[in-house]
């Protein structure tokens, strides 16, 4: 309950039930004391105590507490009158003040039966009512703390959730921003090559233009297609998939034939037994290769790049060679680089570069094919 409904409806509906169940048990207790305006006033006491039981959980148990051993040390009739001290309680332990409320719990517990027994105080409690309050108060207590207990599972199973949400929703994220990357940076690099090819030869060679502008019209078809197949994983429920297949080393003629027309000597070179790969891994070294070249058409310079893939048994390695200068990013600094190392460490793999003995700059990605997390 919120508002005034938490804060004065449960206190009022307490009260109720302690006078009234007093008076109610009072008949046939004829012995007991008689309730008196002094016995009114301890009985509405604790429900009046327990409106600031959410801002003072502590005080407001332990002033409770203190009203429960006064009635019960006046020798008034017993009935509901400790409903107030089993919400005090309560909320005190369920508001992580479980060390307070054992303790004001134990201290009461002395305080009512030590006046009663050392001083005469009250009316004698027989062994009977001893163990019985004690066992009452434990089993109140281990009540309460069970719930508590249950309350905190709960909340750290939502959290948990929250967290694995979070974390699979950054990876998406992840992956999303490694898609894009290589797929505009790719394309878009060639599409800057061939426009800086045709403004150059545009008043010498016009007839190289048509070349030129061809090679940007299937660049950027391409990243077009591409662009839509990772933009899908975005899509709401019940949108059709995206057409373009997934990206795969069977689309390693065309990465080369693009790079070649971006006018870069390439050629590539397969090794081993070319066969199914589980998409992560078929994935990953296509886009390691795709992004070693377009490092290679950036920053390279005139130069020439061979692209090595070798099948083994347990793992495929990808190569990319040139004798150009050197990538702006070959520190490892760059976007490009980084993103393709991210796509190997997270299959399992590993991935190095750096300038080759002889000049130029080697990229070098080996993908373990089975047992890749």
């Amino acid at each position: 309950m919120t508002g005034w409904r938490g804060g004065v409806l449960a206190p009022l509906v307490v009260a109720l039930i302690q006078v009234l169940g007093t008076i109610a048990a009072a008949h046939d207790q004829p012995g007991g004391r008689h309730l008196d305006a002094w016995a009114f006033a301890l009985l509405l006491a604790g429900p009046v105590l327990l409106t600031l039981r959410r801002r003072y959980p502590v005080p407001v148990l332990t002033a409770v507490l203190a009203v429960t051993v006064t009635y019960v040390v006046a020798g008034y009739p017993y009935g509901p009158f400790v409903v107030s001290t089993v919400v005090a309680l309560g909320r005190a332990v369920l508001r992580g003040h479980r060390r307070a409320a054992w303790v004001c719990a134990a201290v009461a517990y002395c305080i009512d039966f030590g006046l009663r027994w050392v001083l005469h105080v009250g009316s004698p409690a027989g062994l009977g009512e001893v163990i019985g309050v004690a066992a009452w108060l434990l089993a109140l207590l281990f009540g309460v703390e069970q719930i508590r207990a249950g309350r905190e599972r709960v909340s750290a199973a939502i959290r948990a959730r929250e967290a694995e949400s979070e974390h699979l929703a950054s990876e998406d994220r992840l992956r999303v921003a490694r898609e894009l990357h290589d797929v505009l940076a790719h394309n878009i690099s060639l599409i800057n090559v061939q426009a800086g090819v045709g403004l150059h030869l545009m008043d010498s060679q016009p007839e190289q233009v048509r070349a030129s502008l061809t090679a940007i019209k299937q660049a950027s078809k391409d990243a077009l297609g591409e662009l839509r197949s990772v933009l899908g994983v975005l899509r709401a429920d019940g949108e059709a998939a995206p057409l373009a297949p997934a990206p795969s080393l069977t689309g390693l003629d065309g990465l080369v034939a693009n790079a070649g027309a971006a006018g870069l000597a390439v050629r590539a070179e397969v090794t081993g037994r070319p066969r199914l790969l589980p998409a992560g891994v078929d994935g990953a070294a296509f886009r390691i290769v795709q992004e070693a070249l377009t490092n290679v058409v950036r920053h390279a310079g005139p130069a020439r790049a061979v692209v090595r893939v070798a099948y083994a048994e347990h793992d495929i390695t990808v190569q990319v060679d040139d004798d150009g200068g050197l990538p702006a990013a070959a520190n490892g600094s760059g976007r490009g680089i980084a993103g393709m190392r991210e796509r190997a460490v997270a299959l399992g793999g590993e991935l190095s570069a750096g300038p080759r003995p002889d000049g130029g700059f080697r990229v070098v990605a080996r993908l373990p094919i089975e047992g890749a997390p």
